[in-house]
């Protein structure tokens, strides 16, 4: 009698054989070494830097936050390293001034690049005048015939911008009249004011009192730069000579100090502007080289490490909502900057942190975080 095939035995087979199928593919993604997240437990969180640490081995812009922490902290922890800070926006109008006298306070930052519009709504804070809440009831003519300047939210008082002019005027009329200004020697003229003057927290306060050169790039684009042309107009009606300003001047000595330095860090707040002019210092460099100084030898087309026209940022972290996708500079990642000669490659040993989100929301927890760990430091 012929004997039936056992189809229940092949399937038990069959069934044996995917498991150990199954099992090797769960080996070899196990070989991957993917890092295990895991889930934020509020319970463990004392500090922000509990939070930092925990939200860095979670996902989406949360994990994003915690990177920052960790970059951030190793930048400013690193002796070698030289930190530039850039900040576009209105953070000071926003009241986010006293987090950039901190970052200078506590060392944080060597270098500021940033708008004179920010720095002028920040020497209005310092010297005691202040801002105030809008009331979206209100019109925005009306505002301008009340003479209140709005920044979304936020208020700027018209007689504020006044009464820094005058005191803008003075500082100038101490100037030599001889001598050609900059940014960055105005900047610490109002920030010698400051701290002659005023017993109160300030950015170019701080500034001033840890030898951080401000410079504002676009300084013809901010009130500060308003009046310097209304101080030389006034000049030149009373007959005497204007004051000379020459942009080129902040260039040449941004670039002396960051030629010097061994590695390089940045903090960037928005972008705009600041971030690309502080970021344009390498592939400057890189043609003072090539075109001035090697004049278009082909040996000498790419730079090389040690090479003092050869300088890229090791560190960099940046806290702006804008996406990549727009195509602009605000928006622009560390990546796209490495094509550019702008920042050391992460598999040469770059260290890149992007947080998409308001400064207002993530910079405070951000900086916080930092500020433990280094004091958590510091006891060990």
């Amino acid at each position: 009698m012929e004997q039936k095939p056992n189809h229940s035995a092949k399937k038990d087979d069959m069934k044996a054989q995917m498991h150990l199928r199954d099992k090797a593919k769960l080996a070899a993604r196990s070989s991957h070494k993917f890092e295990p997240l895991e889930a934020l437990d509020l319970v463990k969180i004392k500090n922000f830097d509990d939070i930092a640490r925990g939200m860095s081995k979670t996902a989406f812009g949360g994990r994003s936050v915690g990177e920052a922490v960790d970059v951030m902290h190793d930048m400013v922890a690193d002796p070698d390293c030289f930190v530039i800070g850039t900040f576009s926006g209105a953070m000071t109008v926003a009241k986010m001034g006293l987090m950039i006298c901190d970052m200078i306070d506590k060392g944080m930052l060597d270098l500021i690049v940033t708008t004179g519009a920010l720095m002028t709504h920040g020497f209005v804070e310092s010297v005691g005048m202040r801002h105030l809440k809008y009331d979206f009831k209100t019109s925005d003519v009306d505002l301008y015939f009340e003479g209140y300047d709005r920044v979304f939210d936020t208020l700027e008082v018209e007689k504020n911008l006044d009464d820094v002019s005058e005191i803008v005027d003075a500082i100038l009329d101490k100037s030599d009249p001889d001598e050609v200004l900059c940014s960055y020697k105005i900047t610490r003229m109002l920030g010698e004011y400051l701290h002659k003057n005023v017993k109160g927290r300030g950015i170019l306060k701080s500034a001033y009192e840890k030898n951080v050169p401000v410079f504002i790039p676009a300084f013809t684009d901010s009130e500060l730069g308003l009046d310097l042309a209304l101080y030389n107009r006034q000049r030149t009606l009373n007959g005497s000579k204007q004051l000379n300003f020459n942009p080129f001047l902040d260039l040449e000595h941004y670039t002396e100090i960051v030629q010097k330095q061994k590695k390089l860090g940045i903090f960037t707040i928005g972008g705009g502007v600041p971030r690309n002019w502080a970021q344009q210092v390498g592939p400057y460099l890189d043609l003072i080289r090539w075109r001035i100084l090697e004049k278009g030898k082909k040996e000498s087309y790419f730079a090389k490490e040690g090479d003092p026209y050869f300088k890229r940022f090791n560190y960099a972290v940046r806290i702006c909502p804008e996406p990549v996708y727009w195509g602009g500079l605000s928006g622009c990642s560390y990546s796209e900057g490495v094509s550019w000669g702008k920042f050391v490659p992460e598999n040469e040993g770059g260290r890149f942190a992007e947080v998409l989100s308001d400064a207002t929301i993530a910079w405070p927890v951000i900086l916080k975080a930092v500020m433990e760990r280094m004091e958590k430091n510091k006891k060990n």
